[in-house]
C-alpha cells in the first residue's frame, strides 16, 4: 500500500481556509435558526445530543437552544457583549466576526475590547486600526506582540483587520506584562508601592477581592499549578485580580466614553478576551457592573469546542450557568480544550 500526498500552493490554502469559514458561517445561521436539528421529537436518552452540537447557542437560564434573529435583538440591546474563547480557536474568531458582522448589518458601529494586547501597546493599535502607513511587521513590532500576548497572530488577525476596513476602536484590554509579573512576583501591597502601578493608573484602584471570585480562581490555580506554597497562589490570585480590574476599568472606559456622545448608533462594546475572564460573570463583568453602580446592560457567551464525549460537562457547564450563553463550536485544529 502507497500513500499520496498532496501538497497545495499557498494560494490553494488560502482558498480553501475562506471556504471553510464560509461553510462555517452558513452552518452557524442554519444552525442557529432552527434550533440546531429542525423540530422532530427526541427520547429522554437521545435529547443531551440533540441539545448539544456544533454552533449551537444555548441559553443557559432556560438549558435550551435560541434562534438567531431572537439572540440578535437581545445583543442589539446591550451596552457590553462578553465573548469568551479557547485561545488561538479559529472557530472562536469566526463566531465574534459574525457577531461584529451582524451588528453592524443593523446600522451599528461596534468597539472591539481584546485581551491580546496589552495598554503599552494601545498607541500602535490606534495608529494601525485608523489607517496609519504602518506595516503589518512594524504593527507588530510597536504593539509588543510577543512581549504581551505570543503565539500566531495570524489567528487574531481577522478581527484587527475587520475593525481596520471600518475604522472602529479597538481597546487593548491587558494591563501590561511586566506590571501583572510584578504582583505574581512580590503581591498586590508591596507592589503598590512601585511606581509601575502609578504609571499605569492602578495604585489607587480598588481592587474588589470578591469571596466567590477567590474561591474559583484559587481552585483552578491549585488543580493547574499544583504543589506549590500557598503564598505563591495568593500572589498569582493577587495577579489575576489586578488583570481582571485593569480589564474592567479599561470596558468602563470605552462605554462611558460611547455614552457621552452623541452618535445614537454606537456600541454595543465587544470585549473578546479567554473564556477564564467571563466565567460565571465574575471575573470582569461583576467588575463592571461594580464599577458602574450596576447601571450597565451587558450578556456572557461562552464558547467552546463541540465534542460527543463532552455530553456531561456541557450538561454541567449550563447547570451552573458558566455564562449567559453557551456557544459550541467545532473543535480547534490544535485539538480540544485543555483542562488549564
Amino acid at each position: 500500500m502507497f500513500k499520496t500526498t498532496v501538497l497545495l500552493a499557498p494560494q490553494a490554502i488560502s482558498v480553501v481556509h475562506r471556504l471553510l469559514v464560509v461553510v462555517a458561517a452558513l452552518w452557524f445561521t442554519v444552525a442557529c435558526t432552527t434550533g440546531g436539528g429542525g423540530t422532530s421529537s427526541h427520547t429522554s436518552q437521545d435529547e443531551p445530543r440533540a441539545l448539544f452540537k456544533e454552533w449551537q447557542i444555548i441559553d443557559t437560564a432556560t438549558g435550551q437552544p435560541v434562534p438567531l434573529d431572537q439572540w440578535t435583538s437581545l445583543l442589539l440591546q446591550q451596552d457590553i457583549i462578553y465573548l469568551g474563547e479557547e485561545h488561538h480557536n479559529r472557530f472562536h474568531i469566526d463566531a465574534a466576526m459574525a457577531v461584529l458582522r451582524r451588528l453592524k448589518a443593523e446600522g451599528r458601529t461596534p468597539a472591539l475590547g481584546m485581551e491580546m494586547f496589552g495598554w503599552d501597546g494601545q498607541g500602535a493599535l490606534d495608529q494601525y486600526v485608523l489607517g496609519s502607513e504602518m506595516t503589518r511587521k512594524e504593527f507588530l513590532q510597536a504593539v509588543k506582540w510577543h512581549q504581551n500576548w505570543g503565539g500566531s497572530y495570524e489567528d487574531y488577525e481577522p478581527l484587527i483587520q475587520l475593525a481596520k476596513d471600518h475604522h472602529w476602536a479597538v481597546d487593548a484590554l491587558n494591563p501590561p506584562k511586566p506590571l501583572v509579573r510584578l504582583v505574581a512576583k512580590h503581591g498586590l501591597a508591596q507592589a503598590r508601592l512601585d511606581p509601575m502601578m502609578e504609571q499605569w493608573g492602578m495604585k489607587d484602584e480598588v481592587i474588589a477581592d470578591d469571596p466567590i471570585y477567590r474561591a474559583r480562581i484559587l481552585e483552578q490555580l491549585q488543580a493547574c499549578h499544583g504543589g506549590g506554597a500557598d503564598s505563591h497562589y495568593q500572589t498569582m490570585f493577587e495577579a489575576s485580580m489586578v488583570r481582571d480590574e485593569g480589564m474592567a476599568k479599561t470596558l468602563v472606559q470605552r462605554l462611558n466614553q460611547i455614552r457621552s456622545g452623541s452618535d445614537t448608533m454606537a456600541g454595543p462594546l465587544v470585549s473578546y478576551t479567554g473564556g477564564g475572564h467571563i466565567q460565571y460573570n465574575l471575573p470582569v463583568p461583576k467588575r463592571v457592573a461594580r464599577r458602574l453602580g450596576d447601571q450597565v446592560r451587558q450578556v456572557s457567551i461562552f464558547m467552546t469546542s463541540f465534542d460527543v464525549g463532552r455530553m456531561e460537562e456541557f450538561k454541567e457547564m449550563t447547570r451552573e450557568k458558566i455564562a449567559d450563553y453557551l456557544w459550541l463550536t467545532p473543535v480547534s485544529a490544535k485539538g480540544p480544550p485543555r483542562r488549564c
